[in-house]
């Protein structure tokens, strides 16, 4: 065994899932390193064992797509054609095509150790929401709308007793029924796009009625829930002593601007609110992959233009889990091909190939009607903090550019210190790049996460 070429995959969400079984089928020897403790990543999250869950696929749609990933893994790993590495928590990738070193630090406390010695390296390191700040945003009982998902997928839970559900793009729902059916009051679901705008895609719409039927399915939710939908709305301030406690809700003009007099107050204790998702690159930029936008750029194989490097999944570009299983079919067969020196036959992905075009421009679509409003920097006050991690105020963001010339994002954190705290600026940056008027750009790091001295002093364990 080997002698079979070798495949790291990082990240074992769907893209990362279909990329190891379909190389495994194919004879590659795969090692998936994940940071769960359980495969299925953010879009198949499930609860603790200890929790007892009866139901779990009440909290899940595509469940049979599930089962099927789970049940194939659990096979490959019995077969000893897979190593699922869990609680690896991946910080740095280097190395050249047919030698890669992934290093990892294992454990709940990750100061342990570990690399990974592989052929082929395959990113599957799926994406981050983007929250932009308001005033309030940082007050108890505001999450994201991804975070208080995953409160109830993993931990049975509910942010609050009363929720309003804010910002833009398609997670909302989702969240919004989650949520009420779980047994929280919705008292609102706050969307700033206008779905209006959908009717001028009405083609690209219609060849999609497997998705139109999903978005009736959670508009019939809303219904039976009763829940009060407000869009081309906007939250324009949460308020409370100590935590959340009301949101101000106003409507806006189809230039973004606040309409005069539309604003009103929702008494609420939980607030979750997103502005749409971000691809993870920091593996892939440490590497040297070229971008493609916020993403990491792939040819029709899901190759990089390093080679040896595979990407799939939303680390490309947002799209969603049927998205992510077509590209990690398509990848996970490109580098079986590959470590054999064949080219892949086209017919052997065609069908993924098919469904991966056109979930692509039903995103671009999505992507285009549900942007975060504009002018929505204009609504930031001077004392509202940008970074939380650095506490830095919107002030100071405005001085960098205005007093001080800063007219990039790297300048503006050199002088301001946003985005130098925990998060490395994967949470501020969009806000940066939004109150300094410039364009959001990549930051090449060393490392993809926080990495203890200790670690770098000590020799790495290799796992199997």
């Amino acid at each position: 065994m080997t002698d079979r070429p070798r495949l790291a995959v990082i990240g074992a969400g769907p893209a990362g899932l279909a990329a190891a079984l379909a190389a495994a089928a194919q004879g590659v020897r795969v090692t998936l390193v994940d940071a769960g403790a359980e495969a299925g990543g953010q879009f198949y999250r499930q609860p603790a064992a200890d929790l007892g869950a009866r139901h779990p696929q009440a909290l899940h749609h595509q469940w049979r797509t599930w089962e099927r990933l789970r049940d194939g893994l659990a096979a490959h790993v019995a077969a000893g054609r897979v190593s699922h590495l869990t609680d690896h928590h991946v910080w740095c990738v280097e190395g050249a095509s047919g030698a890669f070193a992934v290093h990892a630090l294992r454990g709940p406390e990750q100061e342990e150790p570990v690399t990974v010695r592989a052929d082929a390296v395959l990113l599957a390191t799926g994406g981050y929401e983007k929250v932009l700040p308001f005033p309030g945003w940082t007050l108890p009982g505001v999450v994201t709308a991804g975070g208080a998902q995953a409160m109830l997928k993993s931990g049975l839970v509910l942010p609050g007793r009363t929720a309003v559900v804010a910002g833009t793009g398609p997670l909302l729902m989702p969240v919004a029924v989650a949520l009420a059916a779980a047994g929280a009051k919705v008292a609102a679901l706050v969307e700033s796009a206008d779905p209006r705008a959908f009717v001028r895609h009405a083609r690209v719409l219609a060849a999609h009625p497997d998705k139109l039927a999903e978005g009736a399915r959670y508009a019939a939710g809303l219904a039976r829930h009763r829940v009060p939908v407000h869009v081309r709305h906007t939250v324009v301030e949460a308020h409370g002593t100590g935590r959340l406690e009301a949101v101000t809700v106003a409507a806006l003009s189809a230039d973004g601007r606040v309409e005069t007099g539309s604003e009103r107050r929702v008494p609420c204790d939980s607030l979750a609110v997103g502005h749409g998702m971000l691809p993870h690159t920091d593996l892939a930029e440490t590497l040297g992959c070229r971008l493609d936008g916020l993403g990491v750029a792939v040819d029709d194989e899901q190759r990089t233009d390093v080679p040896g490097v595979w990407a799939a999944g939303e680390t490309t570009g947002i799209g969603g889990a049927a998205l992510s299983l077509a590209e990690g079919r398509i990848a996970g067969l490109s580098v079986a091909a590959r470590l054999d020196s064949r080219t892949p036959a086209p017919s052997s992905y065609a069908r993924a190939a098919k469904t991966r075009a056109g979930l692509r421009e039903f995103f671009a679509v999505v992507d285009s009607v549900c942007a975060p409003p504009a002018r929505w920097a204009e609504r930031i006050g001077d004392d509202t903090l940008v970074c939380r991690c650095e506490d830095v105020p919107a002030s100071a963001v405005r001085e960098a550019v205005d007093e001080l010339g800063a007219a990039d994002v790297r300048t503006v954190k050199l002088l301001t210190r946003a985005g130098m705290g925990w998060c490395q600026g994967r949470m501020c940056a969009p806000a940066v790049a939004g109150l300094a008027g410039c364009a959001p750009a990549p930051s090449r790091r060393p490392f993809a996460r926080p990495v203890p001295l200790g670690v770098l002093a000590r020799e790495p364990g290799e796992s199997p």
